[in-house]
């Protein structure tokens, strides 16, 4: 390869490592051509599969700031570049190494911080962006509804009081014509019959 070709290839692959989310690291000595083509698709929505050149993605890598990768470019290399989500694709990969493991995973990159194969699979492990969603928002209406409904207990309980003591004072009040005779209070605070004279 010429050097302006070169050139362009690391500065092609630095811009993926720029624009991806995460990159996962792997070495495909033993997959056949179909087989990657059936792992490019598998993980198409989330990452593109790049089958590269250890030195040049050395290069790449430096020129973007990973680290990640030191050390660990050697034999047959292709980088998973995920701009999707990063979950989804480590079950592609991880789903596609358990059937085909001539696919090792070597380790990769998430936000600029390093990850091992074994964080990789524990990535894969998680559940979904979308999932998480679902189940943080159903928290939180859950949480909507309890507060509201200590908002409204202690209405909803006053107003029970209210109509509890409305009952017993209705059930407790004089029968007009009966023997219960009007009461006058004076300033000494006696009871004096208001037929009584004073």
């Amino acid at each position: 390869m010429a050097r302006p070709d070169k050139a362009a290839t690391v500065a092609e692959l630095a811009g993926k490592f720029r624009d991806s989310n995460a990159a996962v690291l792997t070495e495909y000595r033993g997959l056949t051509v179909a087989q990657l083509t059936q792992l490019r698709s598998s993980i198409a929505d989330h990452a593109s599969y790049t089958v590269v050149k250890n030195t040049l993605t050395k290069l790449a890598a430096r020129e973007a700031g990973v680290t990640a990768f030191d050390g660990q470019l050697a034999g047959p290399s292709a980088v998973a570049f995920i701009t999707g989500d990063p979950v989804e694709a480590a079950k592609g990969l991880r789903d596609f190494a358990r059937a085909n493991p001539a696919l090792v995973i070597k380790g990769g990159v998430l936000d600029g911080n390093a990850m091992s194969a074994d964080e990789i699979r524990q990535l894969a492990d998680l559940e979904s962006r979308e999932v998480l969603l679902a189940k943080m928002a159903g928290a939180m209406k859950a949480s909507l509804n309890n507060a509201a409904y200590l908002f409204a207990a202690p209405l909803a309980k006053a107003a029970r009081a209210v109509d509890a003591l409305r009952q017993k004072l209705e059930t407790e009040a004089p029968v007009a014509g009966g023997d219960v005779q009007d009461v006058t209070v004076t300033d000494d605070a006696e009871a004096v019959p208001a037929s009584v004279e004073s």
